[in-house]
């Protein structure tokens, strides 16, 4: 029955008609409870998810640099002088939380650091190795592909390799040592 009232006009049922659509709203209370009782726990393990590979990505990129200013220190030093080295390294990893979520600290320092070559050899290299404790829900995982030692830890390892002298500089003529590069300059 349309009186030319517009939205005011009576349905059927003696409910004006708009009110008759938000009626039907009233059939779906309680949906959006139900959709953020399901949605909840999926987003909370997604975040989780996406915690653990932040931790080891920076984990890995504080251990990179590391042991790249590693090489160049060592590139410097004389091999008498490498745990000068080695406490420099450990220092610069001093950015890493000592959380067993970063690093697994324990009653003493536990970064494995390597150090191989010297200012006299042709090449330096630092290995560090750090151990991490994974999160409940990847640690699961982990231990399913077999990524755990025996203590429960993920264990994450960096190896940097620099050249001492660049080979332009060792392969020229003048490559012998400061007395030939003097002698150029001087043209003696």
């Amino acid at each position: 029955m349309d009186t030319g009232q517009g939205w005011r006009a009576k349905a059927a049922c003696g409910r004006c008609a708009k009110c008759g659509v938000f009626g039907k709203i009233k059939d779906y209370a309680g949906q959006s409870t139900v959709e953020a009782a399901f949605i909840l726990p999926v987003m909370l393990i997604a975040v989780l998810l996406l915690i653990q590979p932040g931790i080891i990505l920076y984990d890995r990129m504080v251990m990179r640099g590391a042991a790249a200013e590693g090489c160049r220190v060592l590139a410097t030093l004389s091999a008498d002088q490498a745990e000068l080295c080695e406490s420099y390294v450990v220092r610069r990893l001093g950015a890493i939380p000592q959380q067993s979520l970063f690093h697994e600290h324990g009653s003493a320092c536990s970064w494995d650091v390597s150090l191989e070559g010297s200012e006299a050899s042709g090449r330096t290299a630092v290995e560090i190795t750090n151990k991490i404790k994974p999160l409940p829900l990847i640690d699961a995982g982990a231990a399913l592909l077999n990524l755990i030692d025996d203590q429960g830890f993920l264990t994450i390892s960096v190896r940097e390799e620099y050249t001492v002298q660049p080979t332009w500089a060792s392969e020229s003529a003048l490559s012998e040592g400061a007395a030939a590069w003097i002698g150029a300059w001087t043209h003696e």
